[in-house]
């Protein structure tokens, strides 16, 4: 069953355009793509690895996927696994919660609980 939170990473920067406007349409990637990306709890650590290592500056952005309705498709991504992908713009007041990201000295992202 899908799960009913999903994570987004973006840049700092990004995420303060769209709380100001209200609105985010995601990164250049998401944009070239035509969908957000988003990971479940058990991918977002492993998503972070592998196409963020080492980036600073990173805010995880909490959704309530059911609150996105049909918007979020669970479509195979890398390893034939299911990832939540929402098509269209999330509205910034849908978040549950918008975090910074630190890296410790070993240049791991450091995450929230993600219960």
């Amino acid at each position: 069953m899908p799960s009913k939170y999903i994570y987004h990473l973006c840049p700092r920067e990004n995420w303060d355009a769209a709380a100001a406007r209200g609105i985010y349409e995601g990164g250049e990637l998401d944009r070239r793509d035509g969908f957000i990306h988003f990971s479940a709890p058990d991918q977002v650590l492993s998503t972070a690895a592998r196409y963020l290592a080492g980036i600073a500056g990173l805010v995880l952005i909490k959704v309530d996927s059911y609150r996105l309705g049909d918007a979020v498709k669970w479509e195979k991504s890398r390893d034939n696994l299911l990832f939540p992908h929402l098509y269209g713009h999330l509205e910034t007041a849908s978040i549950e919660y918008a975090v910074d990201i630190p890296i410790d000295q070993d240049g791991n992202h450091v995450f929230p609980d993600l219960g």
